[in-house]
């Protein structure tokens, strides 16, 4: 049975018949759909909406391997209605808010959270992100490691391991024992401002999976040595002015030549 690879609809705000037919198109059998405003699934339709679009995606050959959206009732429930086992968040860190405060907080709502999830059969994903989040895999281990990873699971992204300077190995240490998801998409530093400027000023600029500071062929070779068989997803994340359907159908490739 060949490696699940699914593919972030984030980009593509089109009715859902539609999307299915695109995201099959380019060789996908799974999506991480978002339930969030203005997306066919928002959490005031959630309950009625996500099973629809189970049925319609599924008619064209493609399972919702995730949601990336809220952890409240109605979306827990309609997860667990619709056969979708993971939802998927990133946890940020409030400006002003003392990190190893908020840090607790979290772990106190997750710990609460838990049961819930159990009793639903829905696993919780959490995901490294840069910026003001928990944006290390060591960081999200802190989160989950007294936790159940049946009911709070681990999403590891390692293009935002690898902004925090995090390599692939020891983050694949780190996550393992809790590893649920893993997103692949791929980043450089790129300057910001003006070459005569005071200070040097950088952002993230999102690249394909071949161009980046992640080696794609690093997390493949751990996922590999690991016996990872869980889903892949590709999360279609790119700066540049390129078609985000041709560049996620070559990373697809690519992903399925180091993973398969």
């Amino acid at each position: 049975m060949s490696r699940e690879f699914s593919v972030f609809t984030k980009p593509w705000r089109m009715p859902l018949p539609e999307l299915a037919g695109l995201v099959a198109g380019l060789g996908f059998t799974a999506v991480e759909l978002p339930v969030r405003p203005g997306y066919p699934v928002h959490p005031d339709n959630v309950r009625t909406a996500l099973a629809e679009a189970a049925n319609i995606l599924g008619a064209h050959g493609v399972r919702i391997g995730s949601v990336a959206g809220p952890t409240d009732d109605a979306t827990i429930a309609a997860c667990a209605a619709a056969g979708v086992p993971l939802i998927r968040i990133c946890v940020g860190v409030p400006q002003g808010r003392n990190y190893l405060e908020h840090e607790a907080d979290t772990r106190r709502f997750l710990a609460a959270l838990a049961p819930r999830l159990g009793e639903a059969g829905v696993r919780l994903g959490i995901q490294n992100h840069c910026g003001r989040d928990f944006g290390s895999a060591a960081a999200v281990r802190r989160l989950i490691e007294d936790l159940d990873p049946r009911q709070v699971g681990a999403v590891w992204d390692p293009a935002h391991c690898a902004l925090a300077g995090e390599p692939p190995d020891l983050a694949a240490d780190i996550l393992w024992s809790h590893l649920c998801l893993i997103n692949l998409k791929n980043a450089v530093w790129r300057r910001s401002n003006e070459p005569d400027a005071e200070a040097a000023e950088y952002r993230q600029h999102w690249t394909s999976g071949r161009e980046g500071l992640c080696s794609w062929r690093r997390v493949a070779e751990e996922a590999r040595r690991r016996g990872y068989a869980g889903p892949v997803c590709l999360t279609a994340e790119y700066s540049g002015p390129e078609p985000v359907e041709r560049l996620v159908a070559q990373d697809l490739a690519f992903a399925r030549g180091l993973l398969d």
